[in-house]
């Protein structure tokens, strides 16, 4: 006979109101207005509801409408709304001392940021390639499947096997010769350089249609050192290209010039389709000493359940049906109504956190950036380290000093000869300064980078200046050295 143990355990278990807040706080504004336009089309238990004052007459009123009415007002609302209202102010407690100054009231001044229509990556290109001659439906669809095979910086580096097998997938038998007679095409198109296997052939591409609008003695000699001195090129020994072009040192600095100018990176250009842009979810102003937070959750978007359709629950002649499935989406209202809710005030607490802890950040600038850690801020606010985590993810203040992610205010310390902590985003940025302002003919090395730092009373150690240059993708000394 098995043995029959009991045994307590405790264990947390999130409700799904907790899940939901969660992935809500988690979302930046941009996102978090696609979530409820979702939930809008989703669920008609839903309607948008506004807190601003000065709203009247840009939304109907629903006394009139039939439950049984689809949602298509309310979403032509939403649109309206979301171009046109105010940021809406948020509030929070305030300082003794006045510093933090938060308000209720409506924040009277437009809208920071104009999402701008761009065509995408693939639209441009290949609106270009069908004014070409001889390119028809056929050419296009195989055109398409190479660019959707692309990696991020536009680089063909699938077998052409991949696109054959892609193409078959969609009905279409191409032959090899037919693909590689688009490969040759689309990386003459603009940009130039989309669609190559590597970066020498993009160089090399650019340079060609460059020659052709000025043909001179350098292009003959920046083409000679990508076709046959590119390693050296890469690698910056300019040394040994200067040998190779028997020390003519004008005609070598005249050829680099002439590559260093070209485009290694066309595809960047598109890296905003979509309309994409950043919005801040705070805007952070100074004013007679005291600093104003507003959230910028564009109250307008607020959500509450509908009232139209709780009549149906009390008609006992109501389908069963229709009761279980309004019942259902009432719930599910709720919970979405209730999660907004502790979003907006989760991030009061997390700004206003913020704001004291980098009070001089915000009234002096980026210079008086202090070391600061997730716990210290969880514990002023009252929340866990998770949580901050997530409020904090692909968040941004506007500041007097520019837009900034919230992340950017978490950094670890180093101290000074003074005994003070210093940020380590403050130190990025000394190395950042050096870097920029050295003899592009004897860069700094890391010992002297170090030394430097050493000399402004930071103690830190070589192999820490090499890790923040690493991060910061700033080259060694070795590959920023120039000969003009």
């Amino acid at each position: 006979m098995p043995e029959i143990k009991l045994q307590q355990k405790q264990k947390a278990i999130q409700s799904a109101q907790q899940i939901l807040s969660s992935q809500l706080l988690q979302l930046p504004l941009f996102n978090l207005e696609q979530r409820i336009y979702d939930e809008l089309q989703e669920n008609p238990m839903l309607e948008l509801a506004s807190e601003s004052k000065d709203t009247a007459g840009d939304i109907s009123s629903n006394e009139d409408t039939s439950p049984d009415d689809d949602l298509s007002d309310s979403l032509d609302r939403f649109t309206k709304r979301s171009l046109q209202e105010p940021f809406q102010a948020a509030s929070s407690r305030a300082e003794p001392d006045g510093r933090l100054n938060f308000t209720h009231e409506s924040a009277q001044q437009e809208r920071f940021f104009q999402a701008v229509q761009h065509d995408s990556f693939d639209e441009v290109l290949l609106r270009q390639l069908v004014m070409q001659e001889d390119i028809g439906e056929r050419e296009v669809k195989i055109a398409i499947e190479i660019l959707g095979n692309l990696d991020p910086d536009g680089y063909f580096t699938d077998g052409i096997g991949v696109i054959l097998d892609g193409l078959q997938r969609s009905g279409i038998d191409a032959e090899e010769f037919e693909v590689e007679k688009i490969l040759q095409r689309i990386p003459y198109l603009d940009p130039p350089g989309i669609a190559v296997r590597d970066l020498r052939e993009r160089l090399l591409l650019q340079l060609r249609l460059r020659e052709r609008e000025n043909n001179s003695d350098a292009f003959g000699t920046a083409r000679l050192i990508l076709e046959h001195y590119y390693d050296d090129f890469l690698h910056k020994r300019y040394d040994r290209l200067l040998k190779k072009f028997n020390g003519n040192k004008a005609e070598t600095e005249n050829a680099l010039t002439l590559i260093t100018a070209l485009d290694p990176h066309p595809v960047d250009i598109f890296h905003d389709e979509g309309g994409h842009y950043i919005m801040p979810d705070f805007i952070v102003t100074y004013e007679n000493g005291d600093l104003t937070a507003m959230l910028n959750d564009r109250s307008s978007l607020s959500v509450k359940v509908s009232e139209r359709y709780k009549g149906i629950l009390k008609n006992r002649k109501a389908p069963k049906d229709e009761k279980q499935f309004i019942r259902y989406n009432l719930i599910r209202a709720n919970d979405f109504a209730a999660a907004i809710a502790i979003r907006r005030q989760t991030l009061l607490k997390v700004i206003e956190s913020l704001m004291k802890a980098q009070y001089a950040f915000f009234v002096s600038g980026p210079e008086h950036l202090v070391p600061l850690g997730m716990k210290a801020i969880a514990e002023d606010a009252g929340l866990d380290i998770s949580t901050i985590s997530r409020a904090v993810n692909g968040k941004y203040v506007q500041t007097r000093f520019g837009v900034f992610e919230l992340k950017y205010f978490f950094s670890s310390s180093l101290s000074t000869d003074e005994g003070d902590d210093m940020s380590s985003k403050i130190i990025r940025q000394y190395i950042v300064e050096m870097v920029k302002a050295e003899d592009p003919l004897h860069p700094l090395s890391d010992d002297v980078l170090t030394d430097r730092l050493k000399e402004k009373g930071i103690n830190i150690a070589r192999r820490t200046v090499a890790k923040y240059r690493e991060q910061m993708q700033i080259p060694v000394a070795r590959l920023r050295k120039k000969i003009f």
